[in-house]
């Protein structure tokens, strides 16, 4: 690309990222028709759990990090100074509360440095994972292992996650669309790094056959972002202009694996993988369903969003830390309603039935 063609490619890729944070405040954006399947398990109570509340624990390790909780704040943004101000926000809740912290898409990182600074959080979050992220089509756009790397420089990251957005580049005004022979790439970056890289979708789920594939070629980690929260062919519709592709945007509204299911389909085929659990988990309740059904990590997205975007930036912070606590609160809670007393217990409980 010439320099003015990766200058306006940068100032588009900024432009979507603002247009993202504000639908994604202003609109409803959830999926229609289609929930997250939480709702078709409950908790077995047990009366007589046969621990101390104060003796559970959160802690686990992911990334050669001991981690106090095995939450994660979802991939959400990057590339504006407002979305610099919100991953920062989002990073001092996640080393306050022992959260590891995804970044959004750091495209526009690589294709102009100034925009680095909004992707760089490892200053005040020195202790949890990080992990960086990339479109994956992009390796069919002349991206490649190098661009990889960078990204893992500009965060000092732990792990790079490639995100999966085929049905959001369709509805995307200026989407990236030729997902051919997109695995042997993903395999050649797996395979080149020195540091994990995981794969994920951003809310559409993730089936055991492409997880299985991924797997193979040589993911450490499955983000299923599954179905029920956020739809990106619904944030995509408020930005297009083409009429009939707006309209058609309507038809996926509910499309979609939904998280549970994905969740569990995946884990049972990779038993031995790292699985994240993320679309649409909204409570400590979900979290532990989560891993409960076989996620090793719970990952929350846009349930933080609203206070991670107060312009105010002590009172967000603030704000965060008490949602983060009261999530981790409720996981607590739930574990001790079935009287699991870590994680290892949580994730092989057999208290987690269909509901009825």
């Amino acid at each position: 690309m010439t320099v003015e063609q990766i200058s306006g490619a940068s100032a588009s890729t900024s432009k979507r990222k603002s247009e993202h944070i504000r639908i994604c405040l202003q609109e409803n954006v959830t999926g229609e028709g289609i929930e997250t399947g939480f709702d078709q398990f409950r908790f077995r109570h047990n009366a007589l759990p046969e621990i101390a509340f104060d003796d559970i624990r959160l802690d686990t390790e992911w990334l050669g990090r001991r981690m106090r909780t095995p939450l994660l704040v979802s991939s959400m943004t990057g590339g504006t100074n407002e979305a610099g101000a919100i991953n920062r926000r989002l990073a001092e809740a996640a080393e306050t509360r022992g959260w590891a912290i995804g970044l959004g898409s750091m495209r526009a990182a690589i294709e102009q440095e100034e925009l680095a600074a909004s992707f760089y959080i490892r200053d005040i979050a020195p202790s949890v994972p990080v992990i960086a992220n990339l479109g994956a089509v992009q390796l069919n756009y002349g991206y490649g292992v190098d661009a990889c790397r960078r990204a893992v420089e500009i965060a000092e990251a732990d792990a790079l996650v490639l995100h999966l957005n085929s049905m959001q580049e369709v509805f995307q005004p200026e989407g990236d669309t030729n997902f051919r022979s997109l695995l042997p790439r993903i395999e050649e970056v797996c395979r080149a790094l020195s540091v994990p890289v995981g794969v994920k979708e951003v809310g559409w789920g993730i089936d055991a056959d492409t997880a299985a594939a991924l797997a193979s070629a040589g993911a450490a980690f499955i983000d299923v972002a599954g179905a029920g929260g956020t739809s990106w062919s619904q944030v995509e519709k408020y930005r297009q202009n083409d009429p009939m592709r707006r309209l058609a945007a309507e038809a996926f509204a509910g499309w979609g694996i939904p998280t549970a299911e994905s969740i569990k389909e995946v884990k049972s085929r990779l038993p031995n993988t790292t699985v994240i659990a993320s679309g649409g988990l909204q409570h400590g309740v979900d979290a532990a369903k989560s891993i409960a059904l076989g996620a090793d990590i719970a990952g929350f997205g846009r349930a933080l969003l609203p206070r991670a975007a107060n312009g105010e930036t002590r009172v967000s912070v603030e704000q965060l830390i008490e949602q983060f606590e009261r999530i981790e609160f409720e996981l607590r809670a739930a574990m001790f309603g079935i009287g699991a007393a870590s994680i290892t217990d949580l994730q092989h409980t057999t208290r987690l039935i269909p509901a009825r």
